[in-house]
């Protein structure tokens, strides 16, 4: 309740941030080399996205868009190139449901969706699980996590990993999350398709964080909640609530630059280094549900994601051990 009420309120929270700050404010005072930066960003022709490209590239950051659509993205970069004429954008195309895409991408190297009906992705495994997970978070991650170890090693310039999940992860229960059921669902309903997916987000930045911090690499990664976002994803819900109800609720919605601001915090401030493993909302570190912290649930989901990976596409993924 009392964070609720801090939420709405838009009250700073030990950082100085809260609710309310945008991605802009976040970042202003941050002191990073960020020409000596390079992010890879996916679902940045809109939203959340696009913002956090905007935000990154005005700040001197190098940005790789992995995007799906390509007239969109050069549309979104060069709309940033206007208002920041020296802005470093590459664009790259990806089609994050396909996990041979992501593949592909990563060997030449939000668009999390929400899907009301029961789809699957070119190999056969549920489209929300497979691109909001699969594709986006695990693969891309895992694929290129040994060249961001080699990179930061090199450098002395800490790598960040940030996963965008939500806190309708806490809605999942300990009995509905299973692997086989997460791949092809018996019973499917959108909702709880995505709160699952995002579950596995911030389980997998658990699992891997202790990796890292095993190997003693220069790398972090942590899992973001934007907060409620007025956003393509919100419009997909619409049709759940009632038209007077949605009308109510979107007056409680974060803008998109406030939706962006969590990401760009974690992404860009001195105050996240050497933090891993954690959930941020609202720009401040904070609390995921227990389920979220159960270190074995996500060890079993790593390890059933890498067999998955390496029976559909014959890949095999880094070893953090023998790096």
């Amino acid at each position: 309740m009392k964070g609720t009420l801090r939420y709405l309120a838009g009250i700073a929270g030990p950082n100085g941030f809260g609710s309310r700050s945008t991605a802009e404010q976040v970042t202003q005072h941050c002191f990073l080399p960020y020409s000596h930066l390079t992010a890879i960003i996916t679902g940045g022709t809109s939203g959340i996205g696009a913002e956090t490209t905007r935000v990154l590239a005005k700040r001197g950051v190098r940005v790789v868009m992995a995007v799906r659509d390509m007239k969109k993205a050069e549309i979104v970069k060069e709309r940033i190139v206007r208002e920041s004429p020296e802005a470093d954008i590459v664009l790259l195309e990806i089609d994050l449901s396909s996990l041979s895409s992501v593949a592909r991408f990563c060997s030449q190297n939000n668009a999390g969706i929400f899907s009301p009906n029961l789809e699957f992705s070119e190999e056969k495994i549920e489209l929300t699980f497979a691109t909001n997970f699969l594709g986006r978070h695990y693969l891309l991650t895992e694929m290129l996590i040994k060249k961001m170890i080699d990179t930061a090693k090199k450098s002395g310039i800490e790598g960040r990993v940030i996963n965008l999940t939500s806190v309708i992860h806490s809605w999942v229960k300990p009995d509905c999350f299973s692997f086989p059921e997460l791949l092809h669902p018996i019973k499917y309903n959108g909702t709880k398709a995505y709160a699952q997916s995002k579950l596995a987000t911030i389980l997998h930045a658990k699992a891997l964080s202790r990796r890292l911090k095993d190997r003693n690499a220069n790398v972090t990664i942590n899992a973001v909640h934007p907060g409620i976002v007025k956003t393509g994803i919100i419009r997909a819900h619409k049709g759940l609530l009632t038209d007077s109800l949605f009308l109510i609720a979107s007056k409680l919605l974060k803008s998109v630059s406030q939706g962006a601001a969590t990401t760009c915090y974690v992404a860009l401030s001195n105050e996240t280094k050497r933090i891993s493993g954690k959930y941020f909302a609202d720009s401040n570190e904070t609390n995921c549900s227990d389920l979220a912290n159960d270190v074995s649930l996500a060890l079993k989901l790593c390890t059933n994601s890498h067999t998955l990976i390496h029976d559909y596409l014959h890949l095999s993924l880094p070893n953090l051990s023998l790096l």
